[in-house]
């Protein structure tokens, strides 16, 4: 199970717990009494109430069952850890102002959890690059019998989605291109289709994968690229990418040209 920020999770999902809850008893009057739903309906804040959801006639259940649903999310990394049965009652007695336990006692049993965190997301982080390594090197080693995949000498691993007829870059050639990195399991840590823009960078300052790769390529094509972490960032892989972690790009290329003696070039953010 993996933990990143669970007690600012946890702390996030009760304040928007909170903060709709007060937004709710707002619109509905001081009481909190629910409006029907006939349709979809437009309160003064514009807010709606949905038609036809089971079990869900008025704001104020639609409401609460979709507070309970952030909050759920906002715990879903430590859900091994929580009984709901308990979190219900947690939250019914604290909001009845009676608490089974103290400020003194909430306060310990939040330190002692904070610590058991923290000393699992230590010993997470201990593992992660031996766990990112042999996880590479387990794709590869399928991934280079797949069709079409190409693995040359240094273990870049590359696809050809299509050719182009220009000219390859040069070792110090200003390539400008489209790209877009993901992780092995397919989470983008950086694109300029997002940004819309494509991007130009020295080819000899980037990845050795990317100057390796890129240099294959002829201007127009498109190609997909596996690279091992030797040939990407190793174990000091930024955060979104971890250390040792294998990456994929797919790259076309646009443009390539000289570069101009002097000029000051600009990185694409993922390499």
């Amino acid at each position: 199970m993996k933990f990143k920020q669970p007690l600012a999770l946890v702390m996030a999902g009760a304040l928007m717990c909170v903060s709709l809850s007060a937004c709710s008893k707002d619109e509905n009057g001081a009481d909190g009494a629910a409006k029907p739903a006939d349709a979809i309906t437009s309160t003064a804040s514009g807010s709606e109430t949905i038609k036809g959801l089971s079990g869900m006639n008025t704001e104020r259940k639609q409401v609460s069952y979709m507070i309970g649903m952030d909050i759920a999310k906002s715990l879903k990394e430590i859900e091994q850890e929580i009984d709901v049965d308990m979190l219900t009652k947690g939250m019914r007695d604290q909001m009845a102002d009676k608490p089974l336990v103290s400020e003194a006692q909430h306060t310990q049993i939040r330190e002692a959890f904070s610590i058991k965190l923290q000393a699992h997301a230590e010993k997470v982080a201990a593992e992660l690059p031996k766990k990112n390594l042999e996880a590479g090197k387990a794709f590869l080693a399928k991934n280079k019998g797949a069709p079409g995949v190409i693995t040359t000498a240094s273990g870049l691993q590359y696809q050809v989605l299509r050719q182009g007829s220009g000219p390859k870059p040069g070792a110090t050639d200003i390539v400008k291109v489209n790209y877009k990195g993901t992780l092995l399991d397919g989470q983008v840590f950086d694109s300029s289709y997002e940004r819309n823009e494509p991007i130009e960078f020295p080819l000899n300052e980037v990845i050795p994968g990317w100057s390796e790769g890129v240099a294959l390529m002829g201007t127009g094509a498109k190609f997909k690229f596996w690279i091992p972490s030797e040939l990407a960032y190793g174990e000091q892989g930024p955060q979104g990418i971890g250390p040792n972690a294998t990456l994929v790009f797919e790259v076309e290329l646009l443009e390539t040209k000289p570069r101009p003696a002097g000029e000051a070039p600009q990185m694409p953010a993922g390499q």
